[in-house]
């Protein structure tokens, strides 16, 4: 091999691994946009992501029987699994352990600008919301009750 094709293997190959490094990062999740103040202090109230009545009022909401308006499962699909594009899978931990109640509760109440993710403050109580939240955080753990406590700060 001569010395210039020496030279450009060395240069392809520091270049292949700079790249192949930087991809290394391309499936990390951009950071989340602060929550606004208005919602910044919102927390789950004691013992409601397990308490089973809120979760099982939140299953109706969450399948359009409480109000035809509002029908999570028809993007999010019926057991958290994504049926339109663009929805998140409320099935990965990935995605839920990254939310805190207030970012969650956020996003629900005023959904996701430039995505067909609309707010729901106006067809839901807080209350309601509350309990969407502790039927969707079950998607994430098998279909049981938890305490979200994999959200770290």
């Amino acid at each position: 091999m001569t010395g210039r094709n020496f030279c450009m293997s060395i240069v392809m190959m520091g270049s292949a691994l700079i790249l192949s490094g930087g991809m290394a990062f391309a499936d990390d999740d951009p950071p989340l946009p602060p929550v606004p103040a208005e919602y910044a202090d919102k927390k789950m109230p004691a013992g409601g992501w397990t308490d089973p009545k809120a979760i099982e009022e939140g299953e109706q909401i969450y399948k359009g029987d409480v109000n035809p308006n509002v029908n999570c499962g028809s993007c999010h699909g019926k057991d958290g699994q994504p049926v339109k594009k663009g929805a998140r899978d409320m099935r990965d931990p990935k995605n839920i352990c990254r939310w805190s109640d207030a970012f969650w509760f956020w996003r629900i109440s005023e959904g996701i600008p430039k995505t067909k993710m609309k707010g729901f403050k106006n067809s839901l109580t807080e209350e309601q919301i509350w309990h969407v939240m502790a039927f969707e955080n079950m998607f994430s753990n098998g279909g049981k009750p938890h305490d979200h406590s994999c959200y770290k700060p």
